[in-house]
């Protein structure tokens, strides 16, 4: 739960530390600076800031969480839950922004990897479907929603009535 930079900072501190008991010649403190400080900069790379994000996005501070999801230098780097997570929110910000395509590229990435529950699952391809229908193309629209019917059983009420007035509406411009 570290932003890239206290990472860092820390990670310094540790180096520091790490310097420090190598020329005091105590060894054993040395080895726990440099496993510390090389648990950190793994986190770097693997884990990034992603909860601290999380926590910006859940509270509607979409600017924060937007700050600290492209601090993630490569997002490619992260593991597979934690980039499915910044890939889902970063599809979040884009669509309270109004950048549908951006918004539809994330979501999509997002629903390749795992999320934290089956409804976020279903809810990335809802997005997806929803950008679509928005965007007149109705054969991939019915598709995500095809993927989204998949999980039926597992999702909540309110998520199965979204994906309903989203069938309903590609009915109704398939009848015009």
């Amino acid at each position: 739960m570290l932003t890239n930079k206290a990472r860092l900072i820390i990670a310094g501190i540790f180096f520091l530390m790490l310097v420090f008991f190598t020329q005091q010649r105590v060894y054993e403190l040395a080895g726990v600076a440099l496993m510390f400080c090389l648990l950190l900069i793994w986190g770097y790379f693997k884990e990034g800031p992603i909860v601290v994000a999380a926590k910006s996005f859940h509270n509607k501070d979409y600017d924060k969480a937007e700050e600290l999801l492209l601090s993630v230098k490569n997002p490619n780097w992260l593991n597979k839950k934690r980039r499915g997570f910044y890939e889902f929110m970063m599809g979040g910000i884009s669509l309270q922004r109004h950048d549908f395509d951006a918004a539809e590229k994330h979501y999509e990435i997002a629903a390749q990897y795992p999320l934290r529950s089956v409804n976020d699952h279903v809810a990335a391809l809802a997005h997806v479907a929803n950008i679509s229908i928005r965007q007149h193309n109705y054969d991939k629209a019915e598709a995500y929603l095809g993927l989204a019917q998949k999980h039926h059983d597992k999702i909540t009420a309110k998520m199965k009535a979204v994906i309903e007035r989203l069938h309903t509406e590609i009915r109704q411009h398939k009848t015009k």
